[in-house]
């Protein structure tokens, strides 16, 4: 590269080429060998890579094996279950699958020293059953290839590991819902997406197939935005009570650094603020009330499934290399967007934060950091009946307060509206109730072109929300709200307000006369 005067006469116009390594092309650590790989400014040769890739690996999962987490001192890891991977096919789960088989189930010697011998305690198996679980999602995206036998023989090569798959249509699935032997007394329900108040009902006809249920759940939702946030939802739920009801304490997801910087950001973008935490980790409690008499899940004082992402120091760079150097086979998974609709919030976030990774690679790390350090504001007002996660208490009368309606058939169809109506709005969090009733400027095309009106009145909603605890008032159960109280067939139905009450609820805002 030269700059604007010329080289031949002048030779100091020559401008120095820019150096690939930024210090010294030997490794950082032992600064002995040539280095091999380049990972944010610094550079390691492959044995010294290896080891702080490992140590990577094991600081962010060995500390949480325990029931209650280590600190500083470490201790004998005696997990109260067994353990199952999330395998999408992608490089994250890839390179999980194979750090967690290296380490845990089959030691690699060459990864892992015998510290104490064979007989210490420290070299015995942790985990006794490691399950690798895939969520196939190619039923409900038309035209993608379908990937459980891929997987099934990448697994199939690893010794006393098992395979479970599962489809993403299991989420409408009673079937699937008996097979977790978790209770399925209710029928199903159904909401209206056509309105904010996301009134339930039950669903008459229950003999809907559960693909038809998922595309119909698909179709509803209004954004391209929504369709990847409803759908890593699914999964991750699925994941969740499958991993419950085949007793494992823990679950493993192959989020990376980049993966988890992209959820971050693209999540707050969505509203999901209040559940920063949860991205990075977390301890999920299933309802007490949906575990059956004769449920074979591990029962302990206080049941719940860690959810751990160990990559989430660890790029995709650092993860690719990793793969590279140990010649996994990567399947790939599938990029879900909806046809003729413009790209969503996530898929503009991750456009972002790949090409600041690839420019400024410190910069993703410092989101991670910076989003560690967040703490969300406000008492928790129970679980949300969709996302399994916590609900913000007073975010629906604030985001009523703060919220642009539309205007179109507002008025008409609230005088419609009988004095109690069953609503799924108070039990969900915000980010899947602005999922379900955000709605952009344009309508978007039509999901499945060609294939039967999904546009229905009543939606189907997933299975675990039959047996949810608001939704669904058992004997000797109550609903605790000043604004909710229940029907006579059990739902929790909406208060209608007397005019005194809401104008006590706008004093505030009202200007004298």
């Amino acid at each position: 590269m030269s700059s604007c005067e010329n080289p031949t006469n002048d030779a100091d116009a020559l401008m120095p080429r820019r150096h690939k390594y930024d210090k010294s092309k030997m490794c950082i650590k032992c600064k002995e060998r040539t280095g091999n790989i380049v990972a944010r400014h610094t550079v390691y040769c492959r044995e010294c890579f290896t080891s702080f890739f490992t140590f990577k690996f094991r600081r962010a999962l060995e500390p949480y094996v325990n029931a209650k987490p280590d600190g500083p001192r470490r201790r004998a890891l005696v997990p109260t279950g067994n353990l199952m991977i999330g395998y999408s096919g992608g490089l994250g789960s890839a390179v999980l699958l194979d750090l967690v088989y290296r380490h845990y189930v089959h030691p690699d010697p060459s990864i892992v020293t015998s510290e104490g011998g064979k007989d210490h305690p420290r070299s015995q198996r942790i985990w006794e059953k490691v399950t690798v679980c895939h969520v196939e999602g190619s039923d409900a995206s038309p035209g993608t290839k379908e990937r459980v036998d891929e997987i099934r023989g990448i697994v199939g090569h690893l010794d006393d590991v098992e395979f479970l798959p599962l489809r993403l249509q299991d989420a409408f699935d009673h079937t699937w819902w008996e097979k977790v032997e978790l209770d399925a007394s209710h029928c199903a329900f159904g909401a209206d997406f056509s309105n904010e108040l996301l009134q339930i009902k039950p669903q008459l006809c229950t003999n809907v197939p559960p693909l038809t249920a998922l595309q119909d759940y698909l179709a509803s939702l209004p954004t391209a935005t929504a369709l990847p946030t409803a759908i890593h939802t699914l999964v991750r739920i699925l994941l969740q009570y499958t991993a419950f009801s085949i007793g494992c304490s823990h679950l493993l997801l192959g989020t990376s650094l980049t993966s988890l910087a992209i959820s971050l950001i693209s999540g707050i973008s969505q509203g999901a603020g209040f559940h920063v935490r949860e991205e990075a980790q977390e301890e999920w409690f299933p309802d007490l009330f949906q575990i059956g008499a004769n449920s074979n899940a591990q029962m302990t004082n206080k049941p719940s499934v860690r959810i751990i992402r160990p990559l989430r120091e660890i790029g995709t760079k650092e993860c690719a290399i990793w793969a590279w150097w140990m010649q996994l086979s990567i399947v790939g998974r599938e990029k879900w967007q909806w046809p003729g609709a413009k790209p969503g919030l996530g898929r503009l976030t991750k456009d972002f934060i790949m090409g600041l990774e690839k420019d400024y690679p410190s910069t993703v790390s410092t989101i991670v950091r910076t989003c560690g350090k967040l703490a969300p504001k406000g008492d928790t007002a129970g679980k949300c009946v969709i996302c399994e996660r916590p609900v913000q208490m007073g975010v629906q009368e604030w985001k009523a307060r703060i919220a642009i309606r539309s205007g179109q058939g507002g008025e008409t169809a609230a005088a419609e509206l009988p004095s109690k109506v069953p609503s799924l709005a108070p039990y969900l969090c915000y980010v899947c109730h602005t999922t379900f009733t955000s709605k952009g400027t344009r309508a978007p095309p039509n999901l499945y072109p060609g294939d039967a009106d999904h546009s229905r009145g009543l939606t189907p909603l997933p299975v675990w929300t039959t047996s949810s605890r608001p939704l669904r008032i058992r004997s000797g159960g109550s609903v605790v709200s000043n604004d909710l109280e229940p029907d006579q067939d059990g739902f929790a139905v909406a208060r209608k307000l007397q005019r005194s009450e809401m104008r006590n609820a706008v004093r505030d805002f009202l200007l004298d006369e």
